[in-house]
């Protein structure tokens, strides 16, 4: 389906399924995070799946792509990224499918069906308000607290997820401690870690976690994730990640 663009936006092709995604140049476009995450989290046949802050709606377009998920709902808060998410949407003719939701992840559950998701993912915004100068700006919404909190996120998957449900999350590890505690206050036990590091003498920058609602408490170590080889070219593990996904460059 044919969508138009705006000045600043152009489309990606994804090289999975034929599929695309719109994006604005001027905007927060997706990163390596989205697409370990999209990799990390286990979806079933016939899940219901939700994204809380979906931005561009590219891991739903991947869960889509990757899974036999029955229904994905992205949340997203912003009306100019909802609307290009939703063009995103019917430019792959997923309508069926993935749903982009305008809503507030603080009161998303007056949404949405309560406990009625099998798998929630987030790719949160990572850091504080601290130094902020446009609040109102996109990119500042996509990569700082302005909107919603670390809390905000954990608190809206555990409404969201059933009993046993599953949330996949990215964050900084400098949150680890914060994303744990988080999780146990809001019967989301930590099931399993992975920490992704640049390369293999740099500490993580990155955690991936799976949570599991009302888990038992039982913690899975993943060996650690290195981006880049010794020569600044991707490891053979991200490269296997981005096959997987079959994302172009």
């Amino acid at each position: 389906m044919e969508v138009k663009l705006k000045d600043t936006e152009r489309i990606d092709d994804l090289q999975l399924k034929g599929l695309k995604i719109i994006q604005d140049k001027n905007g927060f476009c997706f990163g390596i995070d989205a697409v370990l995450l999209a990799n990390f989290a286990k979806v079933k046949k016939r899940a219901k799946v939700v994204d809380l802050g979906t931005g561009t709606g590219i891991i739903p377009v991947l869960i889509a792509g990757k899974s036999e998920a029955e229904k994905i709902v992205g949340v997203e808060i912003q009306e100019e990224v909802w609307a290009m998410a939703n063009r995103t949407v019917k430019l792959n003719d997923l309508q069926d499918r993935v749903e982009i939701v305008k809503g507030d992840i603080k009161t998303i559950d007056k949404q949405l069906e309560v406990h009625g998701y099998h798998v929630a993912t987030s790719n949160p915004p990572y850091m504080h308000m601290n130094g902020i100068q446009n609040p109102n700006d996109k990119k500042a919404i996509s990569r700082h607290e302005v909107l919603c909190n670390l809390e905000d996120v954990i608190r809206a998957a555990s409404r969201l997820v059933m009993p046993r449900g599953k949330f996949f999350m990215i964050h900084r590890p400098i949150r680890l401690v914060d994303i744990v505690t988080l999780g146990r206050k809001y019967n989301l036990e930590p099931k399993v870690i992975q920490f992704v590091h640049p390369r293999a003498n740099k500490a993580p920058n990155l955690v991936l976690v799976e949570f599991t609602k009302d888990g038992r408490p039982e913690l899975k170590i993943l060996d650690p994730l290195y981006v880049y080889d010794e020569n600044g070219n991707y490891t053979k593990e991200i490269e296997e990640i981005y096959a997987n996904e079959n994302i172009g460059e």
